[in-house]
């Protein structure tokens, strides 16, 4: 009932541009088919970074039956990266009749879907979590139905939580089998596809930014340029803001005598602003960049973005103190600044007397991929 209720928001959703492709293909079936074998091992994510987390498993069991589905169009686009059978996670109520046996499930970070979890192993197909977590946020909400994720979790073979309190979060919730590995995203290899010609200036990037974060970068930028010459890289999270960010930048560019250009019609760092609006180039602009405003922790309702990829080139780290999701991460990460979004400007100024931040651990996958070729 509350999908044929759903159905005008669903269409309506559909003509939007981040979900003209999920959307169809999860809640109508739309270009979604079926797997087309079974017994292999099937890898569920959300989006962009967990698809990403996946590539160095995937490098160790190369040459498998490997299956994935994710949630987001951002993180389809990555999975299909992959050699694998790529998919979107239909709604659940289709996966009764969707699934289809295999070997083993593998359901990354907080996609706790009971429909895939029952049926899945109704089926005969194992189910393990990784790189498991709930966060301090979380732990309430999911306590008040902790009946629910109880008989969810029965059908879990085994759980890799992030950190011990993870596992102590999964315990009160009535999980078994949970062993502790930390986060498989210390594991990737963090690469740059291009090579820039890193300017003279010192170079700021504020990556993976969300709505109402880039005023406040933004309004610092403009502050510790009347103390150091510098240059301000915006890369939105979303492309779809893209326009409405770069309008944003020609407001400020405009009040304050700044040039300012687009990546995408002006791929040099010439100007005193750039919009990257582009996707898969943050790691490039990390690799020529001295300080990086790291988005998605200046809002409560974010958790903040992958801290390892600016720590890995050296970028002295700035972000805000809503960094929930990310906590485990951010904990191996040293010599960052956690401000308030009106910090940013005090926060600029005192990267000239800090280190680069760094990170100092690694992930021994051995145990996960014994599990996973297991017969």
């Amino acid at each position: 009932m509350l999908y044929i209720i759903a159905l005008p928001l669903l269409i309506s959703l559909s003509f939007k541009q981040k979900y003209k492709e999920s959307i169809p293909a999860r809640f109508f079936l739309y270009k979604n088919r079926k797997f087309s074998s079974e017994n292999g091992i099937w890898f569920h994510v959300c989006s962009l970074g967990e698809a990403r987390a996946l590539k160095p498993i995937l490098e160790l069991i190369h040459g498998r039956d490997i299956k994935i589905t994710t949630i987001t169009h951002t993180g389809q686009a990555e999975a299909k990266k992959y050699d694998a059978q790529v998919r979107y996670l239909p709604y659940e109520m289709f996966l009764p009749f969707w699934i289809k046996k295999q070997k083993l499930l593998i359901v990354l970070e907080a996609e706790f879907w009971y429909m895939l979890f029952a049926v899945a192993f109704s089926k005969g197909t194992r189910v393990i979590l990784l790189n498991a977590r709930i966060s301090e946020k979380s732990a309430k909400k999911y306590l008040q139905f902790a009946w629910f994720y109880k008989r969810l979790l029965w059908h879990v073979e085994m759980i890799y939580a992030q950190s011990e309190a993870d596992k102590n979060r999964f315990l009160a919730l009535g999980a078994k089998n949970i062993e502790v590995i930390g986060n498989i995203k210390l594991a990737g290899k963090i690469l740059k596809t291009k090579d820039y010609k890193k300017p003279e200036q010192e170079c700021i990037v504020a990556g993976s930014t969300h709505e109402g974060e880039e005023g406040s970068v933004l309004k610092a930028f403009i502050e510790y340029r009347k103390q150091k010459d510098s240059k301000l890289i915006i890369v939105p999270r979303h492309p779809e803001r893209f326009e409405n960010v770069y309008a944003l930048m020609q407001e400020y560019a405009k009040n304050n005598s700044l040039t300012l250009s687009k990546f995408s019609s002006h791929c040099a760092f010439d100007t005193d602003m750039i919009l990257v609006d582009a996707m898969g180039e943050l790691n490039n602009i990390y690799a020529i960049s001295d300080i990086a405003i790291l988005g998605g922790a200046f809002r409560e309702d974010v958790g903040g973005h992958n801290p390892l990829e600016p720590a890995h080139f050296g970028c002295k780290i700035i972000t805000g103190k809503h960094f929930f999701h990310q906590k485990e991460l951010f904990k191996y990460v040293h010599h960052v600044q956690y401000v308030e979004s009106d910090a940013i400007h005090k926060a600029l100024l005192a990267c000239g007397n800090l280190p680069a931040s760094m990170v100092e651990e690694r992930i021994n996958l051995e145990p996960i991929i014994e599990k996973i070729l297991k017969n």
